[in-house]
């Protein structure tokens, strides 16, 4: 027997959203046998995107029954059943989750007709609901409302089970009891951890540390780490006896905290990070009309190498966004263009005829401007972003274009003090590949401030 449900919520943080509708079919293998459809009153506000996509609000929730009220319902209709959901750890952690805040462990095996489709419809272009059953020919009405997904997710098992001719995988793929389920003491774990950044660690029962990562939302992280699937998560979930974190506020601080610590601690269950083989830079020359240029070669072809890349597409998207960024030309022959030429300026394809009606020295202070916003090199700043809570600011210290370290201040004193902020600043190494982190992170997101020592 077969409960196969769909459930909407509130949106928000992790293990902090709220069901607003839920609707569960029980399927024996042929038929509908049984059905629970219901508005659900969350007891705390809609996200905004989610109102847009479901069309449910606030105001249609506040007659709805309490998850408390329904509660029994549903332990009723999935009694004996396996769980079916279209991205089955989603719906089955939200129910799980409820039935928590009410003191109840609720326990059912689930199966996923998403990995059921990567199997049984290898070739489907997408494993998204709506475009798996229109791709079908499976009709769908009221789309992301819990029971027109439910009753597409119903249609969609139905035709996996005939396409199941050797009925071994759906054997495989039900998950065992204990499998995609945190125990007791797992959700302790999860429910300890903060929806903040910052870099958290896993321990075995010596307290050594056997796994650590940054983390946007560490909550989220430990969580998705606890039912990854795969012989290596399993052993890393049964090898964890404690998990502890440190916030950093700032990403950027995460990543360089991340970075070092690895190399430092050396987990067991880490991939240990490799010294980066940079293939690409910018270089800048001059052209016989005195103007600065750029183009994107590999590193050993260059003597005035500014920043490292990956490879090529990355050096010639931040060669694009600068170019953009700073405008760095004007016209070409008299006739107003846009991107195009001012990138064939930068490979040092159209000489001077590029600029017209700009001198020299204006022209190559904005290609050294832009250069220098998003390079270490040579550089004696303070790099300064969010910190760990409200009032407080992290500071990442770089003296002669090389990382120093970071800390945290909450006073303008204190930043504006160098003797006092190197007090305050932890040591790290300097190392090109954190120097690429840094440099990597400015280049796609946006920090605070920059102070020049």
């Amino acid at each position: 027997m077969y409960a196969i449900l769909d459930i909407e919520t509130t949106g928000g943080k992790f293990n902090e959203e709220g069901i607003t509708e839920i609707a569960i079919h029980k399927f024996d293998g042929h038929k509908v046998t049984d059905s629970f459809i219901s508005l659900i009153n969350p007891e705390k506000e809609i996200q905004p995107y989610v109102v847009n996509l479901t069309g449910i609000n606030n105001k249609m929730l506040r007659t709805a029954p309490r998850f408390h009220e329904v509660a029994k319902r549903i332990i009723e209709i999935t009694e004996d059943a396996v769980l079916v959901a279209h991205n089955a750890q989603f719906d089955y952690r939200i129910l799980r989750t409820e039935f928590r805040r009410l003191g109840y462990n609720y326990e059912r095996k689930s199966l996923c007709t998403v990995d059921l489709s990567k199997v049984l419809l290898p070739d489907a272009e997408s494993y998204s609901l709506g475009k798996l059953v229109r791709s079908l020919g499976i009709p769908v009405s009221d789309r992301h409302r819990a029971n027109g997904d439910a009753l597409a997710t119903v249609k969609l098992f139905k035709l996996l089970l005939a396409k199941d001719t050797g009925k071994t995988i759906i054997q495989d793929v039900i998950r065992k009891e204990a499998h995609g389920e945190l125990s007791e003491k797992q959700l302790d774990i999860v429910q300890s951890m903060p929806n903040t950044t910052g870099v958290f660690y896993m321990h075995n029962k010596d307290g050594d540390i056997i796994y650590l990562s940054k983390s946007t939302d560490i909550k989220k992280k430990v969580n998705q780490l606890f039912t990854k699937a795969g012989e290596r998560a399993r052993k890393l979930t049964k090898d964890t006896r404690k998990v502890t974190y440190e916030k950093t506020g700032s990403e950027l601080v995460a990543l360089l905290k991340e970075h070092q610590e690895l190399l430092k601690n050396r987990p067991k269950y880490n991939s240990m990070p490799r010294k980066r083989m940079f293939s690409h830079t910018l270089c800048l020359s001059k052209n016989e009309y005195g103007y600065l240029g750029l183009k994107t070669v590999k590193v050993n072809q260059c003597t005035d190498a500014w920043g490292f890349f990956n490879g090529e597409f990355s050096a010639k998207n931040h060669l694009f966004k600068i170019t953009r960024e700073f405008n760095l030309c004007d016209k070409i022959n008299g006739i107003s263009e846009a991107r195009g030429n001012c990138a064939n300026y930068l490979e040092g394809k159209c000489k001077g005829a590029c600029i017209q009606r700009e001198d020299v020295e204006t022209y190559n202070e904005r290609i050294l401007e832009a250069l220098q916003k998003y390079s270490l090199r040579n550089k004696e700043v303070v790099l300064v972003d969010k910190g760990r809570e409200v009032g407080e600011y992290s500071a990442i210290m770089v003296r002669k274009g090389s990382l120093v370290g970071v800390g945290y201040y909450d006073l303008n004193h204190q930043i504006n003090n160098i003797h006092i902020l190197e007090n305050l600043i932890t040591p790290m190494n300097g190392t090109q590949n954190a120097n690429f982190i840094i440099e990597s992170y400015l280049r796609k997101r946006k920090i605070l401030k920059t102070i020049s020592l």
